[in-house]
């Protein structure tokens, strides 16, 4: 038995040390294991945080559970969100990777811009931009086909639903009005800001509507305005610079680029001038060298101290002073041949002393009144050269404005009669004045509207008469002639029609919207102030009394309004700025109750339309501003919300 129980207790003896080795070796796994799984994690975190640090992602957050990445932190966007995820895959097993992450709210989506490219050529209209959703796009369309005189509109718009802005409407009306005076234009809208850029005809075009444009812009919208004109092409090339009674000045003057122009004007301050002048920059120069032809011929003038000269293209006419003594004439005139580029030929003249004693100069006086009468007289040389000068002038002024009382006469020069047709043209170019022709010269002194007129005639007559020929012109501009200049504005037209309405009315038959017969001398008289006015935004508001129901009121006053709107475009005013509204009994400005109240509210008016002031909107700085100590016992005065006072 005993020998049974050794030999059981050794054989469990070597199971448990065979368990115990197994345990061993299992423990010593575990431990190898968990050595394992640990240098795995580290290293898969630290390789996944290390590649999103090199690619800029340090906002996300790396741990590691086992062999499982987990990625935490907040993305700027949803892109950044899967960018990392897409980089952590590719560092490790993308089925490791657990997305944890978070992604920032987006801001506010801003509101849309609106804005309008408008393009206008010969070939019609195209708009392309976006506009609020609210924008009467058929009205817009209409609009713009009537301002443009019907040419053809290509709508390209897009729209959004958003608020329109406040001075959408006010720009959106003003562009529309700018591209119909403009037929080569881009006018770019939008609630701030008109901007417009075009071409026309000529400087006076471009002059004139830059001139309506900057009137006419809405107060609240900024006006950019870029209008070119092609550069006149001045046949002949025309300058005429003198100095007399020691004032010196142009009569003309032109330049080929705006360097020469200013090297023109240097020399002429330098020679006296000292009033502002300007020379029109245009094509036809003779040569390049136009402008040191010019510089040296006004030296020679200011050497001289007086005289003229005149070019026309590349020939020089200098008269010096009457008195000049010889030997000065003789040594400037030599230096300025001398220095002459050599297209330029030279035609100076110093003129004889006056003789005490000779023949009685012939004239020919052409005047033209204040009223547009004109009055020719002096001597003409036969019957047959009185009826072509008659002719001619009644041909350039209405017939029943000419009066003639030249005289026949003998020993005139051949040339008189040219020289008589050309004082008489020179009148067109003037309000009111004189032109006084001799064998010798012609004088023109008188007033003009036209910033332009001095230049214009005195290129006239050197290109008819040639630059050796003298005439002195004495033209003063006028700006209340001027017919730009002086366009009333929106502010007078508003009170011009008013004063006509002040003494009489626009009436109706009763209980209709015909106008009476009183009612057509005073829409003769209303149209003719709108045609001087152009085109400005006004209302014509239909007023009834309180008598009858409020609805055929109203109904009756937006007829009436209309009717005067229709009697405007029958004698070819400009509607397309007017509008016609109808207030009923709504505005009284009389009492009801009596007769004469009542004829007094049943009436026509005509206002301005005027933008919406723009609220104004306290800021934080001035909220924060102290309060005024107020002197004892002053009275405190206080406003409500519609900035009335309040004591």
């Amino acid at each position: 038995m005993s020998n049974k129980s050794g030999l059981r207790a050794m054989r469990l003896s070597a199971v448990l040390s065979l368990l115990a080795a197994f345990a061993g070796a299992a423990g010593l796994c575990v431990v190898v294991a968990g050595f394992a799984v640990s240098a795995i994690e580290e290293a898969s975190r630290h390789a996944v945080r290390d590649r999103l640090d090199v690619d800029g992602m340090a906002w996300a957050e790396v741990h590691t559970d086992g062999l499982q990445v987990f990625l935490a932190g907040t993305a700027p966007t949803e892109a950044k969100r899967f960018t990392a995820l897409s980089v952590a895959g590719s560092v490790v097993d993308a089925a490791r990777v657990i997305d944890q992450m978070l992604v920032e709210e987006a801001a506010d989506i801003a509101p849309p811009r609106f804005a309008i490219e408008m393009l206008r050529n010969d070939s019609g209209i195209s708009l392309i931009g976006l506009v609020p959703l609210e924008t009467d796009r058929k009205k817009l369309l209409a609009d713009l086909a009537e301002a443009a005189e019907g040419a053809p509109v290509a709508d390209l718009l897009d729209a959004a639903d958003h608020p329109t802005p406040e001075t959408w409407a006010e720009a959106l009306r003003y562009a529309v009005r700018a591209l119909g005076q403009l037929p080569r234009s881009k006018i770019s809208v939008s609630a701030e800001q008109v901007e417009i850029t075009a071409m026309v005809d000529s400087p006076e075009a471009q002059h004139r509507i830059e001139t309506d444009l900057a009137r006419r812009a809405p107060e609240d919208v900024r006006l950019v305005v870029d209008i070119s004109a092609p550069r006149p092409v001045i046949t002949p090339f025309t300058l005429r610079f003198l100095i007399e009674d020691g004032v010196a000045r142009f009569d003309a003057c032109s330049a080929d680029t705006e360097e020469a122009r200013d090297r023109i004007l240097h020399v002429a301050g330098q020679a006296g001038l000292r009033v502002k002048a300007d020379c029109v920059i245009g094509m036809g120069v003779p040569s390049p060298q136009w402008a040191r032809a010019v510089e040296l011929a006004i030296s020679a003038i200011g050497k001289l101290g007086g005289g003229s000269v005149t070019f026309s293209d590349a020939d020089i006419a200098l008269w010096a002073p009457q008195g000049t003594p010889q030997g000065q004439f003789d040594d400037v005139v030599g230096q300025l041949e001398a220095n002459l580029p050599e297209v330029f030929a030279l035609s100076a003249t110093l003129p004889p002393p006056p003789s005490d004693s000779g023949p009685v100069v012939p004239e020919f006086i052409a005047t033209l009144s204040p009223e547009g009468q004109i009055l020719l007289r002096g001597r003409v040389g036969n019957a047959q050269a009185r009826d072509t000068v008659t002719s001619f002038a009644k041909a350039r002024f209405a017939s029943d404005r000419v009066h003639v009382t030249a005289r026949l006469a003998e020993g005139l020069p051949d040339d008189w009669p040219i020289r008589i047709l050309l004082g008489v043209e020179v009148l067109s170019y003037l309000s009111n004045g004189v032109v006084t022709v001799t064998p010798d010269s012609l004088a023109i002194a008188g007033r003009s509207g036209r910033k332009s007129a001095r230049a214009e005639i005195a290129q006239m007559l050197a290109d008819k008469l040639g630059t050796e020929e003298q005439f002195s012109i004495d033209v003063v501009y006028l700006e209340d002639i001027d017919p730009v200049a002086s366009l009333p504005t929106p502010e007078d037209c508003e009170a011009d029609i008013a004063n006509v309405q002040r003494a009489r009315k626009i009436s109706f038959e009763p209980g209709s919207a015909t106008i009476n017969a009183s009612g057509t001398q005073i829409m003769d008289e209303i149209a003719e102030i709108l045609k001087k006015c152009g085109e400005i935004e006004m209302e014509i508001g239909g007023h009834t009394d309180s008598q009858g129901r409020d609805e055929m009121n109203a109904q009756l006053s937006l007829e009436r309004a209309r009717t005067v709107l229709n009697e405007l475009r029958l004698r070819r005013v400009l509607t397309s700025s007017l509008t016609a509204n109808g207030y009923g009994e709504s505005r009284p400005i009389a009492d009801n109750d009596t007769e004469e109240g009542r004829e007094t509210n049943r009436r026509i008016e005509f206002s301005l339309i005027r933008p919406e002031p723009v609220p104004e909107v306290e800021t934080g700085l001035e909220s924060l501003e102290e309060p005024v100590e107020e002197e004892p016992g002053a009275e405190k005065t206080v406003r409500d919300q519609g900035g009335n006072e309040q004591n």
